[in-house]
């Protein structure tokens, strides 16, 4: 195995990890920006109104886009072990 083929290995892995936890967090982090501002604005210090609207943005992402994730890591093994005897030998 060379390292170009690792490198290649390692950049497909480390590029579906990114996708997947942008996927994930992204809208957290704007519906945490969204909430902050309200908060702001409003004086309000309420540690459940940043939490809890964040959890569930974070939780209908993952039901939304899960099947969509899952499908794009499986493609990936499902590649990579195909792809054995060629990387080996």
């Amino acid at each position: 195995m060379t390292p170009e083929v690792v490198m290649d290995l390692f950049a497909n892995a480390f590029l579906l990890t990114v996708l997947i936890v942008s996927v994930i967090v992204g809208p957290s982090l704007v519906v945490g920006l969204i909430v902050s501002t309200f908060q702001a604005a409003t004086q309000i210090n309420e540690q459940t109104l940043s939490f809890l609207p964040r959890l569930i943005i974070t939780l209908a992402t993952i039901m939304v886009t899960g099947g969509w994730l899952i499908t794009k890591l499986t493609d990936l093994f499902t590649r990579l072990i195909t792809n054995i005897p060629n990387i080996i030998g």
